[in-house]
């Protein structure tokens, strides 16, 4: 015979994982009967229906999810076209100090591009660059002339003479042998056309995965341009002719159908440049042939289309399944809410005051993670959480905070100091020519360096909220919250001194016999326009000059 308090006492023992699959399974038990007796009658009680509803939105999430794509691309390449700095460098294309400025802008957007790479043409010379992910400045150099008479130098010529601030097109790509999207800006200055920004993004890619659904009979999905040129068809998706040659099929060579003709022409003529997004998608009834529904959509921000072509069994099993999807989602909703009452006590208080322990470890607080000391599953993940923590946010060699700390802590920290009208005081700081150290020394003394000299800052800053960064190989950074010009000059001349006083023998070193640091400092009043990267690079600049006037002594540049 059953014991009540036996089985009470049952889900009261064992690990905390096992409790809780314990109560769960019961719960879960419980609601799957009510669940499958509520889906039984679900599906005898709901007829099968085709919505045309349905048709257009499958239609409208393709134009969308392309038109994202090509957005954010756009987005991206504007920030270019637009940078004063790139600007500058179009006006003065041989200035050294512009193409430096610019190549920072420049590599920076790459890194954010598809392809992570960008063409330039210059509209004075004719010049044209290339710009790579992992590039250097010393890379920007002319690697061809633009030429009018030249189709493959279309792009140029044709965005520089477009009354548009970009003009997007298909073409294959020569050097790798497949078919582009390639987004084509101008740059311009007072109205004066400078010259042409380029990238691209892979055709097949960026709607291969999308189409993808509709490889079956009874769905096909096309994209078309302003004249029925078919740039991707699902039912092609694997002929590597038509994805990787210039293959300019037209609408009307695949499909006979008048109807489906007409409503095509009718919707290019309501065309008046490129789509703008957010228009309705147009569904048209075929009445006759393999598809029942025609399916246009614009994709904003071309001169291109969605065609989604449908049979209503294609549309009727999502219709059939939805009312169910939607009752199960009801009922588990309602287990959750159970099943999370029960399992509070056990699982999610404890949980809470974890998260509660990681928000102050995420908050540059000294407190260790709560759950350190058990035993069980939370007690494993309290100290593999810690650990993560740490290999994450703090730097091997040194154990100094690293930069992926320092960005996810700035936020927070600028946005208090905004509020407060508080003062920042950020400092860089360079090993004096630490190289030759290395290559007098060793790599393993050159890493006891390192550790001697990250000590020595650290034990310096001795207020809590001062952060401490291995900024890079012998480049550190210290954040002084809170801090004005004089408390900051004072820090940089006792890291000087402290430094100094460590007497690391460094023979190679024009600036002193020990080894020694050049520091950059800077000092503002934060507001709610600022971030951090204001701040370094005032720091930097500063640290610049340092090095520049002989090193082992700090310079403080104002960042206002």
């Amino acid at each position: 015979m059953y014991n009540l308090a036996g089985g009470i006492h049952l889900f009261r023992k064992g690990k905390l994982a096992v409790r809780f699959r314990r109560i769960s399974i019961l719960l879960f038990t419980v609601a799957f009967i009510i669940i499958a007796a509520v889906m039984i009658y679900a599906f005898n009680a709901i007829a099968v229906q085709i919505t045309e509803d349905y048709a257009e939105r499958y239609a409208a999430t393709s134009a969308e999810a392309l038109s994202a794509h090509i957005a954010r691309e756009i987005s991206v390449i504007t920030i270019a076209a637009q940078s004063e700095d790139v600007i500058a460098w179009m006006k003065d294309e041989f200035n050294e100090e512009k193409k430096s400025h610019a190549f920072i802008v420049l590599s920076s957007i790459v890194s954010q591009l598809y392809s992570y790479n960008l063409y330039i043409g210059v509209a004075d010379s004719l010049n044209e660059y290339r710009v790579e992910a992992g590039g250097t400045v010393n890379d920007i150099s002319p690697v061809a002339v633009l030429n009018a008479e030249e189709p493959a130098d279309d792009w140029f010529f044709d965005t520089i003479h477009s009354e548009m601030d970009f003009l997007i097109s298909v073409n294959i790509d020569h050097i790798m042998q497949r078919k582009r999207v390639w987004l084509d800006y101008k740059i311009s200055y007072n109205s004066i056309p400078l010259g042409v920004i380029c990238t691209g993004l892979e055709f097949s890619h960026v709607v291969g995965e999308l189409f993808s659904k509709y490889e079956s009979s009874d769905m096909r999905g096309l994209i078309i341009d302003k004249n029925g040129i078919v740039y991707m068809d699902s039912s092609l998706m694997k002929d590597n002719e038509f994805l990787h040659s210039e293959y300019t099929i037209t609408f009307e060579e695949v499909f006979s159908d008048p109807v489906m003709i007409d409503a095509i022409k009718t919707h290019h003529e309501e065309m008046d440049g490129y789509w703008r997004s957010g228009r309705d998608p147009v569904l048209t009834r075929l009445p006759s042939g393999q598809f029942q529904f025609m399916t246009i959509v614009p994709i904003g921000l071309t001169e291109w289309s969605v065609v989604i072509l449908s049979q209503s069994s294609s549309l009727r099993d999502t219709m059939f399944f939805l009312p169910v999807m939607i009752t199960v989602l009801i009922l588990l909703i309602a287990f959750a809410i159970l099943s999370s009452i029960t399992g509070y006590r056990i699982l999610f208080k404890p949980l809470q005051k974890l998260d509660d322990s990681l928000i102050h470890l995420n908050e540059h607080s000294p407190e260790g993670i709560y759950g350190a000391e058990r035993d069980d599953e939370l007690g494993h993940l309290s100290n593999t959480i810690q650990d993560l923590f740490n290999k994450a946010n703090l730097d091997p060699l040194t154990g100094l905070y690293n930069r992926r700390f320092m960005d996810s802590s700035m936020e927070r920290i600028m946005g208090l100091l905004s509020r407060s009208d508080g003062s920042l005081s950020v400092l860089m700081l360079d090993i004096d020519f630490f190289k030759r150290y290395n290559d007098t020394y060793g790599h393993d003394e050159g890493d006891k360096c390192l550790q001697a000299v990250a000590h020595t800052i650290s034990h310096s800053a001795l207020r809590v909220n001062d952060l401490v960064i291995r900024y890079g190989g012998e480049e550190f950074t210290v954040i002084l919250p809170n801090t004005e010009i004089e408390g900051a000059r004072y820090f940089a001349e006792k890291l000087l001194q402290n430094i100094q006083d460590l007497k690391i023998s460094h023979e190679k070193n024009d600036a002193s016999e020990f080894v020694s640091v050049s520091i950059g400092v800077t000092t503002g009043k934060v507001n709610v326009h600022h971030d951090i990267s204001m701040y370094l690079k005032k720091a930097d600049e500063a640290l610049y000059v340092s090095k520049e006037t002989g090193r082992n002594k700090y310079t403080y540049i104002d960042f206002e």
